[in-house]
């Protein structure tokens, strides 16, 4: 009966110690897993550096470029239109660029008597995001006879006279710093003269950068109204190439060599003329006092 009892003893000694065993290898194996697990949770951080690495490159994007959208683009236009009334069109072509946000500039008309005006020229100043919708709208009105169309690139004037305006603030912001610590009166009277030479030409070029932001904000479009009967503006050809035209543009270069010729001289007579009375007066009494010695002799 006593070793029966020490029999069941050492065996549930045994599966207590078997069962620590097997808790502890659990343990350790979690405690490996996770150890090992460790490094392979790091690229659960990659989605936070790719965001840091669009964040630097939108941060490179977001540097100063000169892209077409961002290019200073100066437009001027002009457009002949044959209309039946003058008038009531540039009623209307008011009102066009009005809608628009422009205003007229200028506007000349010639009198047809009592018909009206026979010609009328408008200058347009439009937005120039708006430059050719108008343009398209002038030419619905009548009977479209001329477009001409030109642009200008300001964009490396723009930035030219920004970095200009920005140096020379900072040296007008120095000059003023100067002469409110001036103690001496001849350096007081120096910078006063200086700094009223820096300012002046800091508003002179910020009169440039106005003006040509008033250029680029607002286009120019030279708007020809023409009645049924006016005839059209002469526009001016160029010659066609070819030994018929050098041999006219020649005959016109001697014409004009010509009459230059012809101005010196006649700017030159009177002097001559009055340079030649006495030298005529000299040469006759030397050649009476020659002949008059050959006599003697």
């Amino acid at each position: 009966m006593r070793t029966s009892r020490w029999w069941a003893a050492t065996g549930l000694a045994l599966i207590v110690t078997l069962t620590g065993c097997s808790d502890g290898g659990s343990s350790d194996e979690s405690t490996s897993a996770q150890g090992a697990g460790a490094p392979a949770m790091a690229p659960a951080d990659k989605p936070g550096l790719a965001a840091a690495e669009k964040q630097a490159k939108d941060g490179k994007a977001q540097a100063p470029d000169l892209s077409v959208d961002q290019r200073s683009i100066v437009y001027t236009g002009s457009i002949t239109v044959r209309v039946e009334d003058v008038n009531a069109t540039a009623a209307r072509v008011t009102g066009i660029v009005t809608g628009a946000g422009g205003f007229v500039g200028g506007d000349q008309r010639t009198s047809n008597g009592d018909k009206g005006s026979a010609e009328a020229t408008l200058t347009l100043r439009v937005p120039a995001a708006k430059f050719a919708a108008v343009v398209d709208q002038l030419a619905g009105l009548g009977t479209e006879e001329q477009r001409g169309i030109s642009t200008e690139d300001v964009t490396e004037q723009s930035v030219d006279l920004d970095a200009r305006i920005a140096t020379q603030t900072a040296r007008v912001d120095s000059g003023r710093k100067l002469l409110a610590q001036a103690k001496d009166l001849n350096d007081l009277v120096m910078l006063e003269r200086e700094v009223a030479t820096r300012e002046a030409d800091l508003a002179s070029l910020q009169a440039k950068k106005r003006h040509l932001a008033d250029l680029t904000a607002l286009s120019t479009i030279t708007a020809v109204l023409l009645d049924p009967q006016q005839a059209a503006p002469e526009q001016p050809e160029d010659a066609a190439p070819g030994f018929l035209s050098g041999l006219r543009n020649g005959w016109h270069g001697l014409l004009t060599s010509l009459n230059v010729v012809v101005t010196v001289l006649g700017w030159l007579l009177p002097w001559l003329v009055l340079a030649g009375v006495p030298l005529a007066a000299w040469w006759v009494r030397r050649r009476r006092l020659k002949s008059a010695g050959n006599q003697g002799g």
